[in-house]
């Protein structure tokens, strides 16, 4: 175990973020990989409202996705923290009490979503046709919101007892699901954007029974719920998952913003930046997935009194950050035309997508520096900053930059704008990380303290987009 937590104090620093940021996208890529052939099946349906109602669905999704993350890193952080305790039973009570209140919050967000869907994709911008496909579309797919918390949870539970490799394979199950069913049910059974829709549910299902199982059979099942234990453990669940809660919803608020400022382009417009969103975690899931593979490489050597190699981790994991996206960007850039065919992008939507495969694949790099940035604060014992420089970004470095760049460049300035308030914030969390390093060079930070699961929220966000 010494060995174990010792690993990343020698040896070269660029290649452990690399060996980590590598490893940790795996599980990512082949969830983004079927999110995105998923988007292939739907444009190949041949209507541009198809692809838009996914985009205005996936706002809503995202929202009440925000409860299961933050209901998942409870979890995983109570867990964790009483195994290590030695009292397995008090783990087993609170992985309990997390969950069921999980799945309780999940069952009354889901049924006052599903009330409110048409005000609320009215309220996104969705109209007429579009609308009605979107709502839907949602019909089907909020009901199951309680099996998507119950899976994301026990994932969690499984990470709590260093159990990734079954923790992984909650989301690969139900990647997998989507992924065979999605073409039987749009095109065989002739189901179109509904179909999508019941393999998503699928999905669902198959996640919880997938995170469920190895939880009973492999750790000891669950206690009996006791109201006046439910209550008692109230407090030390929500301490963790309301603050989660609050920071994940940053990002969906943002993406609300933009989808509501994208429609007033139109359908197409809507449908190209719904194929951008697909396009997006595919090609960048490691950079997704660097803030939490760096994570432990700067904790352990800030733990371990290094602030040099601190330092140096920081500067390493921006390099890699650069070089990687500049190899894919140049990458779409060469395939933009081939990628466009293959959503049978037309007209506007097109345009997006080229915008997309060229600069803004570049712009990228901006989001990669605030990882980074956020994994220092995060493991330097200042995880606040990532909370208000994310609500930040999704905030004042969003909707001004929307307005001002939509008004001089239509529908391709709402992307543009999205990106380029990436690189003011970027600049701030840049400068505030190496402020945060030079007080821990000096001996000023206490040891430590990283964020529980920070790693597994980012992972669980990026999942759920639509599911």
């Amino acid at each position: 175990m010494a060995n174990e937590q010792a690993k990343f104090l020698e040896g070269s620093l660029f290649r452990h973020v690399a060996v980590m940021s590598f490893t940790a996208s795996v599980g990512l890529m082949a969830v983004f990989f079927v999110d995105f052939v998923d988007m292939v099946f739907i444009s190949m349906l041949g209507q541009a409202e198809l692809a838009a109602a996914v985009g205005y669905a996936g706002a809503v999704l995202f929202f009440t996705t925000s409860l299961g993350i933050g209901m998942s890193i409870a979890a995983g952080a109570l867990v964790a923290r009483q195994l290590g305790a030695g009292d397995a039973g008090e783990a087993r009570r609170k992985a309990t009490h997390t969950l069921a209140y999980g799945v309780g919050m999940g069952v009354v967000l889901a049924a006052v979503v599903w009330a409110n869907l048409h005000s609320l994709t009215g309220f996104l911008g969705a109209e007429g046709l579009t609308q009605e496909l979107a709502v839907d579309y949602l019909r089907i797919i909020i009901p199951s919101m309680p099996l998507m918390l119950a899976g994301m949870v026990a994932s969690a539970i499984l990470r709590g007892h260093g159990d990734a490799r079954r923790a992984m394979f909650v989301t690969l199950w139900g990647g997998g699901v989507n992924a065979v069913l999605d073409p039987i049910f749009i095109f065989a059974l002739g189901l179109d954007l509904n179909g999508a829709a019941l393999a998503s549910v699928c999905a669902r299902i198959a996640m919880c029974i997938s995170g469920i199982l190895p939880v009973l059979r492999h750790y000891g099942g669950f206690s009996r719920l006791s109201v006046p234990l439910l209550a008692a453990d109230f407090k030390p669940v929500f301490q963790i998952a309301l603050p989660a809660i609050l920071t994940q919803v940053a990002t969906p608020f943002s993406s609300a913003y933009v989808t509501r400022a994208m429609a007033a382009y139109g359908e197409e417009a809507v449908a190209g930046m719904a194929i951008v969103g697909r396009l997006t975690p595919l090609a960048f899931a490691v950079i997704f997935a660097l803030s939490g593979a760096v994570g432990p490489i700067i904790g352990q050597n800030a733990g371990a009194g290094q602030p040099a190699r601190v330092r140096g981790a920081y500067r390493d994991a921006l390099i890699f950050s650069g070089a990687f996206i500049l190899g894919v960007s140049v990458l779409l850039f060469l395939l933009r035309a081939p990628i466009a065919d293959l959503f049978n992008a037309t007209g506007l939507a097109r345009e997006l997508v080229y915008l997309f495969c060229g600069p803004l694949a570049l712009a990228f790099f901006f989001n990669g520096v605030l990882f980074v940035s956020n994994a220092a604060f995060n493991n330097l014992g200042h995880p606040f900053y990532s909370t208000w420089l994310n609500w930040g970004r999704h905030t004042i470095g969003t909707i001004p930059f929307v307005m001002l760049f939509s008004a001089l460049m239509g529908a391709p300035g709402v992307l543009v704008g999205q990106a380029a308030g990436g690189i003011l914030f970027a600049l701030v969390g840049y400068l505030l990380a190496q402020r945060v390093m030079a007080k821990q060079a000096a001996g000023a930070v206490e040891k430590p303290k990283p964020a529980p699961f920070q790693r597994q929220a980012r992972q669980q966000s990026l999942f759920n987009l639509r599911k």
